[in-house]
């Protein structure tokens, strides 16, 4: 093993080894459920805010991203982050003030366990199915990050990418089992710190190694459609391709509508200890995630001018093209001791970009089998410890799925995130939006949406969606539209909820 690898590993080493150390060092912390899934609500306005976009933007801020905008230009990935961007924005505005008054009102600290709670489901069943939507979808986005850490090391270092993507799993599951959510969220924030510098650097390092920033634009404006908001470059045909119109674009932005479902964010607006610091965390949230997501579509296009000036082979594939900021880091990683070091920390910013959304997913997930199937729907009655054993055993059960699903190295990581991230939106979107702002809202409407919602992802993605033309649109959109209707038109059918509900719902106004 050479010096320069050895100082990479070594950096990489100690970076996980630190959030080991931070989860060891929250395990105490842990004396009942609410401090393992909710940190007890004592969470400040930064570290709610960073935590929240670290594990909102998972590895594919910096492999999927990335990738795109190599390979088939900054069409598709434009459009997404401006969805996603906008989603950001409007998610913090509206729903997480609300959100953290009404759960601690009626004293929910879980997602599904709020929808129970908002509607007075005695019998659970609003938690339990939003418990199985949680798990269904959440084991293939925490096998993404698996995979992610498994191409880091293979590309890289060419370690085996079973054993790599099994170490990876190993420690995100040790600290997150240790530390709970205050491991979980202090390790994001610092991972949102090392993405952070990840970003600055390759971005600098690349424009430099492409020849300058003319050379990079001259580069991609050579290439048909790399550089348009309506056409894609497709790398088979070497030719333009259309977007696919307004259509596309509004599908593609509708990306958006996913964050007022996704769980593991929404958990940090239920967490924070005074919801009058959310409006610092919001305006920290939304400048961070612009300026990283516009970062990472600008590393893919300077990637393929430091391939065009022959520092990096072409990549022709997409999981080939999603490991461009590694090869990046390889070529940083030429330049001296200090450069290896700075590689390390890249290559460390990948992994806290995979960890911090992984970390956050296996936690939301348990926290839907301990809780609100075994404790809650099911009526095994458990004491606090009792609990906290049962969650961590879910983790582990968890991670261990994950790892089975990441089994494959070519699977994309983006399209893998793009179902997930449909199916949460889909489910818990619209529901989520009508349950705080719609007191009109019932049971039965609650529960029609979830499920139209959910089943709608998979309905579109697999039998309609092939169908090309006008159905080839991101199915999270259709999911929300249809869940949207479901909850409208059969809480208009239903009774009017009773009182206390709606007395709730007024206090949760402010």
């Amino acid at each position: 093993m050479n010096t320069i690898i050895f100082i990479i590993m070594a950096t990489i080493a100690v970076y996980l080894l630190s959030m080991l150390a931070i989860g060891f060092i929250f395990s105490k912390d842990n004396e009942a459920s609410t401090d393992f899934y909710l940190g007890g609500r004592k969470m400040g306005p930064l570290i709610t805010a960073m935590s929240a976009e670290a594990s909102d933007m998972s590895s594919w801020l910096l492999l999927g991203l990335p990738g795109l905008g190599y390979l088939t230009g900054i069409c598709e990935p434009f459009w997404t982050a401006l969805g996603l961007g906008i989603g950001t924005y409007i998610n913090w505005l509206i729903v997480s003030k609300r959100l953290r008054r009404y759960s601690y009102n009626i004293d929910a600290f879980t997602v599904p366990q709020f929808f129970s709670k908002r509607f007075h489901d005695d019998r659970n069943i609003l938690s339990a199915i939003a418990a199985l939507v949680i798990i269904i979808f959440f084991v293939p986005y925490t096998a993404s990050g698996f995979a992610a850490c498994g191409k880091l090391f293979n590309s890289l270092f060419g370690v085996n990418y079973v054993a790599a993507m099994l170490v990876s799993a190993l420690i995100i599951t040790g600290y997150t089992i240790m530390g709970g959510f205050k491991a979980v969220s202090t390790t994001d924030f610092i991972q949102s710190c090392v993405m952070t510098v990840a970003l600055v650097v390759v971005l600098a390092f690349g424009i430099n190694a492409a020849g300058g920033w003319g050379n990079v634009v001259e580069n991609a404006k050579a290439i048909p459609g790399h550089l348009s908001l309506t056409m894609g470059y497709d790398p088979v045909t070497n030719t333009a391709q259309s977007y696919g119109g307004i259509i596309a674009i509004i599908s593609t932005m509708a990306w958006g509508l996913g964050y007022f479902g996704m769980p593991h964010i929404l958990l940090r607006f239920m967490a924070i200890e005074d919801e009058k610091k959310l409006t610092l965390s919001r305006r920290v949230a939304s400048v961070w995630v612009f300026i990283a997501m516009a970062a990472a579509i600008a590393i893919g296009v300077v990637g393929l001018g430091v391939t065009k000036a022959g520092a990096v082979e072409y990549l022709d594939t997409p999981a080939k093209a999603e490991t461009i900021i590694v090869k990046l880091a390889g070529l940083i990683s030429e330049h001296g001791i200090f450069a290896a070091i700075i590689a390390g920390l890249i290559l460390a910013g990948i992994l806290a970009a995979t960890m911090s959304t992984a970390d956050s997913q296996m936690l939301a997930a348990a926290s839907s089998v301990s809780e609100n199937i075994i404790y809650e729907f099911l009526g095994i009655k458990m004491d606090e410890k009792k609990k906290l054993f049962v969650a961590r055993i879910a983790i582990i059960a968890i991670a261990v799925l994950g790892v089975v699903f990441a089994l494959d190295p070519d699977s994309s990581v983006f399209r893998i995130v793009s179902f997930a991230w449909a199916g949460f939106g889909g489910a818990f979107g619209a529901l989520m939006l009508c349950a705080l702002f719609w007191k009109r809202t019932t049971k039965a409407g609650a529960l029609s949406g979830m499920i139209s919602g959910g089943a709608t992802v998979f309905i579109w993605k697999f039998l309609i969606k092939p169908l090309g033309g006008i159905f080839s649109i991101y199915e999270l959109l259709p999911a929300f539209i249809v869940s949207l209707i479901f909850i409208v038109a059969v809480s208009l059918l239903t009774p009017e909820p009773e009182q206390s509900i709606l007395e709730e719902f007024e206090k949760a106004k402010g």
